[in-house]
C-alpha cells in the first residue's frame, strides 16, 4: 500500500455516509468477506460473453466468469467493509474493468502481508489492495533483498504517497517526518510506508540522532488505534487513507495530517509472473475504462480523482 493524493473538496460530501466507527472497528475485522463487483453480462460458471475484451482472458477465467481478488479490506476509502460487503475505490475500479472483460471481480479480505502468498499459491487470481508497485515486489524480494518468490507483475491504476498522521491537536508538535527521530511510530507490517519509516530511521542515525521506534502491526486499524491511544506519537499511512482518517474518525476529532506527502508512486493490480495473458487483459480493460470515463467516475465517487492515471501501464514502479 502506498499512494498519495491531495485533499479534495469533494471528499467530505462524498464520504459522509460512512461512519468513523466502521473505520476503526469493522474494518479491523480480518475475516474473509466476499464482495462481488460489476460483471458486464457474465456470471459464475459463464463461458460466453459479448463484452469486447472477454476473449483476451485466460480460458479458466472465461469458464468461471470470475476473477478472484485478494485484498485487505481495512483501508477506507480504498477498500473496506460496509454492511457486510467490501466497497471502496478498488472494488469500483474493478467493476469498471469487469464491464469490458465480461466477468465479475470477487473480493476476499485477508491480512496485507499474506496477499502475494495467496496469489502465488493460486488461491487468488490477482491482488488489488492499494499495493504499491515496487521493483522488489516485481522481483520477489523481501525487505532485506533476499529472493522469496517469483515476483509479480503490476497493472498500474493509481498514484499516491505516504504521509504522517498524529492525534488531533498534535500534542507532540510533530511538523513532519523529520521530527520522528527517537519517537514511537506506528505502521502496518509489510507496507511501503513501513519502509518509509525504516528509511527515515536510518537517516536519523546518520545525522547522529536516535532511530525511530517503529511499531509494526498486522493491520492498519491496530496502528491507528495505537496512535489514537497515545501509545505512538505518530503513524505513517497512504495519503488517501490518512485524509479519510482525519475527516471521519470520531467525527474528525481523532487525527490530523502533518507535513507533505512522501515518495509518491503507483498502485498496481498484482498478477502472477506466469500469467501474462491475464495481465494484458487487465491492462486492456484499464485502458478501455479510462477512455470511456468509467475509471475516472469510480475514483471521483470516493474523492480520489487526483490519483488517476492517464494511461494503462505495467511495472512502472521503482
Amino acid at each position: 500500500m502506498a499512494v498519495r493524493i491531495p485533499t479534495r473538496r469533494t471528499l467530505a460530501t462524498v464520504l459522509a455516509a460512512t461512519t468513523a466507527a466502521l473505520l476503526l472497528s469493522a474494518c479491523g475485522d480480518q475475516t474473509s468477506a466476499g464482495g462481488g463487483s460489476g460483471a458486464g453480462g457474465s456470471g459464475a460458471g459463464a463461458a460466453k460473453s459479448d463484452a469486447p475484451l472477454f476473449a483476451q482472458l485466460p480460458a479458466d477465467i472465461r469458464a468461471a466468469g470470475v476473477i478472484k481478488v485478494g485484498t485487505d479490506a481495512t483501508y477506507a476509502p480504498m477498500e473496506f467493509v460496509e454492511n457486510g460487503r467490501i466497497v471502496g475505490v478498488d472494488p469500483d475500479v474493478a467493476a469498471a474493468l469487469g464491464k469490458h472483460l465480461g466477468v465479475r471481480f470477487e473480493f476476499t479480505s485477508g491480512t496485507f502481508d499474506s496477499l502475494i502468498t495467496s496469489l502465488n499459491s493460486g488461491r487468488q487470481d490477482v491482488v488489488m489492495s492499494s499495493m504499491s508497485d515496487t521493483m522488489a515486489r516485481q522481483q520477489g524480494l523481501d525487505d532485506k533483498g533476499q529472493k522469496t518468490g517469483n515476483g509479480v507483475d503490476f497493472v498500474d491504476y493509481f498514484v499516491a504517497g505516504s504521509v504522517v498522521y498524529v492525534q488531533k491537536g498534535n500534542p507532540q508538535q510533530v511538523r513532519s517526518i523529520a521530527d520522528l527521530c527517537g519517537k514511537k511510530t506506528a505502521v502496518q507490517r509489510g507496507t511501503t510506508f513501513e519502509e518509509v519509516a525504516k528509511t527515515r530511521s536510518k537517516e536519523c542515525e546518520a545525522a547522529g540522532k536516535p532511530a525511530l521506534v517503529i511499531e509494526s502491526f498486522p493491520t492498519d486499524a491496530e496502528a491507528q488505534t495505537r496512535v489514537k491511544a497515545g501509545g505512538a506519537v505518530a503513524g505513517i499511512n497512504d495519503y488517501p487513507v490518512a485524509a479519510y482518517l482525519a475527516l471521519k474518525a470520531d467525527g474528525g476529532n481523532a487525527f490530523e495530517i502533518v507535513g507533505n506527502q512522501i515518495e509518491a508512486g503507483p498502485f498496481g493490480i498484482a498478477v502472477a509472473k506466469d500469467d501474462p495473458e491475464l495481465r494484458d487483459a487487465l491492462k486492456a480493460a484499464l485502458a478501455a475504462s479510462i477512455a470511456d470515463g468509467s475509471y475516472r467516475k469510480a475514483l471521483d465517487k470516493w474523492g480520489a480523482g487526483t490519483g488517476a492515471v492517464a494511461t494503462a501501464n505495467v511495472n512502472t514502479g521503482s
